[in-house]
């Protein structure tokens, strides 16, 4: 150490130098830059430091908490549930559905029926122009329908069930009936048209068993059983026998199954209902047992070649349209099987052409209409408080569903032949009508319902004005 320096000096000159190793020591923040000549080590920069919220602690001031999982999924399922749950989801649901199978009824019936009228020597659209003028008719029918009182319907339950049966009984008088396919259920109206008295017999047991069933339910008769059967069995037997005694057993399946929905709707006790199942199924296999074209028919359930003679030509042909549609089909209007191949592709089999054409994703579209209409119909039945719509729109549920699952059965090889019509899409004028008016019959009991009634007054434009009207009027006088 120099001589000439003190203790005094000496002492400043440590403390300054501890103060320097101690402040290089100390680490700094990231945003300081460190004294030239000394490395600190510490974690490199990679980005902002999340805050305590984000890392699992405190939850930062002033932001959101964060929704547990699987929250954003229950609120869209509630959203989807209170909107099916609204007043008019029925009535848009039978209105959509129905006016939707029944357009692509027409387009489909002119795709399937063209080469089928060109070997007729008739225009390429002989049918569709038929089909159509039924579907203008029948919309009549159905907007008629729909703005018809429910006491109308009821009052006009037996007036046509008894022209029903006078028409059904003119059937079989010769020269007035006409036989098609070798069923004799037909009435020659003049040119080209024909008439069905079958097909309107289904709207009409509807009808009158549902005013029948709901009289007795207000009078408390429907703990006996002999008020339950007469005389809703033995008018459905009656109805059943004339259309039996023309050969037309899809008809009478048909029938048969409004009958047990509206048994079943009206409580039947099971002992009672098994019995009356029991009697049909047994007079079913005898018709069948006894006739050898029915027999054949249920021979074809779920063959995949026809037989030398040619037996289940038509069933086969079926299967080979649907498998040849693939996804999306082989294209509108581009179907090989209805060029003489598959018999009746405009009216029975016309969903194989659907299949065909549209492939599998127009045969499910077509699956799902018929769902939300049946869907519908159940909702209806279960929330009215009316005996009558209660018993009419399931019967009209069951007619519709009932028919729609025979026929597409049949098609895709699960169920026998049985010759019926797809409900609002198959060709034909005396099947679309009646249930085109069953169709309005529904949009009139679901427009029926309190609630329902009081969402379509508030969509009036009148009520509307004169609410929003009213809403002004009570503003306060300062409020803009």
């Amino acid at each position: 150490m120099p001589a000439d320096e003190s203790p005094s000096v000496r002492g400043t000159g440590r403390s300054r130098a501890s103060a320097a190793i101690s402040r290089a020591l100390t680490p700094r923040p990231l945003t300081q830059p460190a004294p030239a000549g000394i490395a600190l080590r510490s974690r490199p920069a990679t980005g902002p430091r999340r805050p305590p919220a984000a890392r699992g602690g405190t939850r930062a001031p002033g932001k959101p908490p964060r929704p547990p999982r699987g929250a954003a999924l229950r609120r869209t399922y509630e959203r989807a549930r209170r909107a099916w749950d609204r007043p008019l989801t029925a009535y848009y649901l039978i209105l959509g559905a129905g006016l939707l199978i029944t357009v692509l009824g027409l387009v489909m019936v002119y795709s399937a029926s063209m080469i089928k009228a060109l070997e007729l020597s008739r225009p390429s659209t002989y049918f569709f122009r038929k089909q159509f003028l039924a579907a203008v008719i029948g919309a009549g029918l159905m907007l008629l329908a729909s703005r018809m009182p429910v006491k109308l319907h009821r009052a006009l339950a037996y007036p046509l069930l008894l022209v029903t049966v006078f028409l059904m009984v003119l059937v079989q008088v010769p020269g007035i009936g006409m036989s098609v396919n070798g069923n004799q259920n037909w009435i020659y109206l003049g040119g080209p048209f024909q008439l069905q008295p079958s097909e309107f017999g289904k709207l009409a047991l509807i009808l009158w068993g549902a005013d029948l069933i709901a009289r007795k339910q207000d009078k408390r008769l429907l703990t006996q059983w002999k008020h339950m059967l007469v005389p809703l069995v033995p008018v459905a037997f009656m109805l059943l026998g004339l259309i039996m005694l023309g050969g037309d057993m899809g008809t009478a399946i048909i029938l048969t199954a409004i009958l047990f929905g509206l048994l079943w709707l009206a409580g039947a006790p099971t002992r009672l209902f098994a019995g009356v199942l029991a009697f049909a199924v047994a007079i079913g296999f005898l018709l069948i047992k006894t006739s050898p074209n029915r027999m054949s028919r249920l021979a074809c359930m779920g063959v995949s070649e026809p037989s030398p003679d040619g037996g289940c030509w038509q069933a086969v042909h079926g299967i080979y349209a649907l498998a040849s549609g693939g996804w999306f089909g082989s294209g509108l209007g581009a179907s090989v099987e209805k060029w003489g191949q598959l018999p009746e592709p405009h009216t029975d089999f016309i969903f194989a052409i659907t299949g065909e054409e549209l492939g599998l994703a127009g045969t499910l579209s077509v699956l799902a209409l018929f769902a939300a209409l049946g869907y519908a119909g159940i909702r209806v039945a279960g929330r009215t408080e009316d005996p009558f719509v209660r018993y009419a729109a399931g019967g009209v549920t069951t007619w519709i569903t009932a028919q729609a699952v025979i026929n597409i059965g049949a098609v895709l090889g699960l169920l026998p032949i049985a010759g019926v019509p797809l409900p609002l899409f198959s060709y034909g004028g005396s099947a679309l009508l009646p249930t085109m008016f069953a169709v309005g019959l529904m949009i009139a009991f679901a427009r029926e319902d309190p609630a329902a009634r009081a969402a379509l007054a508030m969509r009036r434009p009148g009520v509307r004005w004169k609410t929003m009207r009213r809403r002004v009027m009570k503003r306060p006088s300062g409020e803009r």
